[in-house]
C-alpha cells in the first residue's frame, strides 16, 4: 500500500537495529512514554547541544551567525530523511504557515480534496480561501484515490492520520491525481521518523519537528518539488530566505534564494540546535529499522489486548471511561483523540514498555 523506500540490504537492516539499540540509551523518561504522537523525547545529544547554547547566550558569547550551521544542518538531515535534496527543502516553525501559503497560491474556484476528520492545520487555510471560491471537499480517507476527478487541483492528506494512526494509500493516491494533473499536498508529521517517505513524489510535503524528529517545539519542514517552486508566492519573505541572507538585512530590491530556500521562515535558533542533533540520530539508525521497531512494538501491544495486527506505530482502540486514569497510575503516558485511547511507539519504546501498557488496558477495550 505506501510508498516505502527500499527496504534495503538484510545486512544493513541488522545493522541499523544495532544502531537503534545504541541510541537508546540517550533516553531516560521516568514513565513508560507512549505519547510521541503528541510531544517526541529528546536525545541526550540533543540536551547537550542545547545547553551549552544557551550557557553560551547567558555569557553573552552566542554568535547569530553560527546559528546557521544547525539550520543547514537540520535541513541536509531531513532532505535525507525523506529523500530529496536541501535545496526542495524550506525550514519554517508551523505546518499551518506553509500549508497556508500553498493555500493562498491556489488558483480562485481550486478544489481541494481531503480526508474527513484531518488535522486542522492541514486543512483551516484552505477554508480560509473560501471568499476566494476555493472549494474544500471531505471524503473517507480509504477512498480518497477514488474521489479525485478533473476538477481537483490538491489533494490535502496526511501520510498518518493523528487521530488514529491510520495510513493513506499514497501509491494509489498519486496514481489518481498523475492521471488528471491533481497536486499532492503531503502532511509526514506523524509519519517522517519513523515511516520511510519518499517525498519526491509528491508537489509538497510538510512536517513538525517536535513529535516523530524529536526537538523542541519550533521546528517545520516544507519540502517543494523544484517545478512548483515559482507557482508559490513566499508570502513571508524576509531576510532569512535571501539569497545571501546576511546581506538581505536591509531595503529593497527583493532578492530571495532561487530553491526551495525562498519560503524559509526566520528560525527559532536553539529548537533548530535541538532538532540536528535528533535528525542526526535517527538518520543513523535509518527509516527502515526504525519503522520495523516501532511496527513490532506497536502490534506486541495488540495482540497482548486482543487487537488485530496493523501497519502504524500508532495504535488507537475504543476503552472504558476509567483507561486513562489507570494508564496514569501505572506510569504509562498515553493521549486521547477523538475519544479514543491513542498509544505512539518510537524508538525508546521497548517490549517491556508495550507489555505494561497491555497490562492496563487488557480487558478494557469496547466497542468503538
Amino acid at each position: 500500500m505506501q510508498n516505502i523506500r527500499s527496504a534495503g540490504d538484510p545486512a544493513d537492516r541488522s545493522e541499523g537495529r544495532s544502531r537503534l539499540a545504541l541510541a537508546q540509551a540517550e533516553f531516560d523518561p521516568d514513565v513508560v512514554y507512549l505519547n510521541t504522537a503528541s510531544i517526541g523525547l529528546p536525545p541526550q545529544s540533543s540536551l547537550n547541544a542545547l545547553r551549552e547554547a544557551e550557557e553560551d547566550w547567558r555569557k553573552g558569547t552566542a554568535d547569530p551567525v553560527a546559528y546557521d550551521i544547525p539550520v543547514e544542518a537540520a535541513r541536509a538531515g531531513y532532505a535525507s530523511l525523506v529523500g530529496v535534496e536541501p535545496s526542495w527543502v524550506s525550514v519554517g516553525s508551523q505546518v499551518s504557515a506553509f500549508v497556508g501559503l500553498i493555500a493562498a497560491s491556489l488558483p480562485a474556484g481550486s478544489e481541494v480534496l481531503t480526508a474527513a476528520g484531518e488535522f486542522t492545520s492541514v486543512v483551516f487555510p484552505f477554508h480560509a480561501q473560501a471568499p476566494r471560491g476555493v472549494d474544500v471537499r471531505e471524503v473517507p480517507l480509504e477512498s480518497i484515490a477514488g474521489e479525485v476527478t478533473s476538477r481537483t487541483s490538491l489533494v490535502a492528506v496526511a501520510a498518518v492520520q493523528s487521530a488514529d494512526g491510520r495510513l493513506a494509500d499514497l501509491d494509489a493516491l498519486t496514481a489518481a491525481c498523475d492521471a488528471v494533473g491533481a497536486r499532492v499536498l503531503l502532511d509526514t508529521t506523524q509519519a517522517a521518523g519513523w515511516l520511510p517517505v519518499d517525498a519526491s513524489r509528491f508537489a509538497y510535503t510538510v512536517g513538525g519537528g517536535y513529535k516523530w524528529l524529536l526537538a523542541p517545539r519550533g521546528t517545520c519542514f516544507l519540502t517543494v518539488r523544484p517545478e512548483h517552486v515559482d507557482d508559490l508566492v513566499p508570502h513571508s519573505a524576509g531576510w532569512f530566505a535571501g539569497e545571501e541572507r546576511w546581506e538581505s538585512l536591509y531595503g529593497a530590491p527583493l532578492r530571495l534564494a532561487k530553491d526551495a530556500r525562498r519560503f524559509d521562515v526566520s528560525p527559532v535558533w536553539q529548537a533548530w540546535i535541538g532538532q540536528e542533533k535528533s535528525l542526526e540520530l535517527l538518520n543513523g539508525i535509518g527509516t527502515d529499522a526504525l519503522r520495523e521497531h516501532a511496527l513490532a512494538l506497536a502490534n506486541r501491544f495488540r495482540s497482548a489486548v486482543g487487537l488485530p495486527p496493523g501497519d502504524s506505530a500508532i495504535v488507537s482502540a475504543a476503552v472504558d471511561s476509567g483507561t486513562p486514569a489507570e494508564l496514569r497510575r501505572a506510569g504509562v503516558v498515553a493521549s486521547t483523540r477523538a475519544g479514543r485511547m491513542r498509544l505512539a511507539f518510537h524508538l525508546y519504546n521497548t517490549g517491556a514498555d508495550a507489555d505494561r501498557a497491555a497490562e492496563v488496558v487488557a480487558g478494557r477495550l469496547v466497542e468503538a
